[in-house]
């Protein structure tokens, strides 16, 4: 059952993070950029892909579309591995998705992140490993 704790562990770090950053995507301007001056330009300015939204409506749809798939990620894998372990043990697209996912995360969060969540999911990834691991040794 350790190997459970383990995976739900790094589940639920992953769940936080994604609460917390759809969180600061709609209150306070956590996410907004320091220059007040950009941030009017991205409510004006149009991808080029269409001209039916904006920088600014893209930059808030994108952080909330993050934070679902982590709070999903969380959920999802942490119910699995806490209400079904075997099927999820015994199932090796569940566990090298899962693994996958976080490996990307971990890119993501060295290219692109700042230290807090790139260290949350760095610990998130371990527990995982550690839990995959513990029942596989």
């Amino acid at each position: 059952m350790l190997d459970s704790y383990f995976i739900a562990a790094g589940c639920a770090i992953v769940w936080a993070l994604g609460l917390l950053h759809l969180f600061y995507t709609f209150n306070g301007p956590k996410l907004h950029p320091r220059d007040a001056a950009l941030k009017q330009r991205m409510q004006e300015v149009s991808p080029v892909i269409t001209r039916e939204t904006t920088m600014w409506r893209c930059w808030i749809g994108f952080n909330a579309s993050h934070s679902f798939s982590a709070i999903l990620f969380g959920w999802v894998y942490g119910y699995l591995v806490l209400m079904h372990p075997r099927f999820f043990f015994d199932s090796p697209f569940l566990v090298l998705t899962g693994l996958a996912l976080l490996a990307g995360y971990v890119v993501l969060g060295r290219l692109y992140w700042f230290s807090i969540p790139f260290r949350g999911i760095v610990t998130a990834t371990v527990l995982y490993v550690l839990g995959l691991i513990v029942h596989f040794a």
